[in-house]
């Protein structure tokens, strides 16, 4: 039994140690609690904490909310490196441009309806999108 706790226990250092080659900044505030983190911190913690449970499935609800664009674009990188990794993500976001840059597939919605459905590609092609989203171009 010891035996697989310490095998447990090595495969969760190992996702521990990624997160923090992802997040550096985490294993500098190792100690602080959570509720006393910058908005940039606990965006980074949270996703260091779907991270440890391993999963195939990530789902990432706002990641972009209330952070400044320095904290935003290293969200987007890392959530573009994580679905390298073959981990399916999927993203709840407002920041449409950004989310478009590294998306495969998108859904549009509505007052709660899926209004466009597609790939990336067709909806910053999509004139309507293109004009609800990002404004006359």
């Amino acid at each position: 039994m010891g035996v697989c706790r310490d095998a447990a226990g090595a495969k969760a250092e190992a996702r521990l140690a990624g997160v923090y080659e992802v997040f550096p900044r985490l294993k500098e505030h190792v100690r602080q609690l959570a509720g006393t983190m910058t908005g940039g911190e606990q965006a980074m913690l949270s996703i260091g904490r779907g991270l440890m449970a391993a999963p195939k499935l990530l789902i990432v609800d706002e990641p972009s909310l209330g952070l400044s664009p320095l904290y935003v674009k290293s969200n987007f990188n890392v959530i573009r490196a994580i679905n390298e990794q073959s981990v399916t993500v999927l993203l709840v976001e407002q920041n449409v441009k950004q989310t478009l840059a590294i998306a495969h597939r998108g859904y549009v919605l509505s007052q709660g309806k899926v209004v466009a459905a597609g790939d990336a590609n067709q909806h910053r092609e999509n004139p309507e999108v293109r004009e609800a989203y990002f404004g006359r171009q």
